[in-house]
């Protein structure tokens, strides 16, 4: 098998679970949350922000964002499998690391700070008020882009096998 077969594979496996991750949190995870009280939805969204900062996800979410790149940069020569990572490259680059780095991760530190336990239950619910939704829609945003970015991942995959 070539060096780039494998490289492609390793991508392709790494798209797919950060796809995995936000697609199930979409489906699931927040709508399990919008059922807690103000208090425990904010608590467990600072506990689920702190412990996805592991090593485990940066080698998806991260690895991603090196991998689609290099493959793309390793596969140039390849017509169709070009153009495919390309735009695997930038719907993940804009839609997903983009959107994490810029929306949700100032969010997630903005709720990180804000004490709880300190708080009146009307500054918890403004909080919540304030994160929720926006939150969700950006997330919603990631699911989707990633969904992009895996289905033509696969399209470079089957391209470059055909090839």
């Amino acid at each position: 098998m070539k060096m780039t077969t494998v490289l492609l594979i390793i991508t392709a496996v790494l798209t797919a679970l950060i796809a995995g991750l936000f697609y199930a949190y979409s489906c699931s995870v927040v709508l399990g949350l919008g059922k807690l009280s103000d208090a425990e939805y904010l608590k467990a969204m600072q506990n689920i922000n702190r412990e996805i900062l592991n090593p485990v996800f940066f080698m998806s979410f991260m690895g991603t964002a090196i991998l689609l790149p290099l493959s793309t940069f390793f596969l140039r020569g390849q017509q169709p499998v070009l153009i495919f990572l390309l735009l695997a490259t930038l719907a993940y680059l804009a839609g997903v690391f983009g959107v994490t780095v810029v929306g949700n991760v100032p969010m997630n530190d903005q709720l990180d700070r804000f004490d709880i336990s300190g708080a009146t239950a009307e500054a918890i619910k403004q909080m919540r008020d304030n994160f929720e939704s926006r939150w969700n829609f950006l997330n919603n945003i990631r699911t989707v882009f990633s969904i992009i970015t895996i289905m033509l991942t696969i399209c470079a995959c089957i391209w470059h096998k055909e090839s």
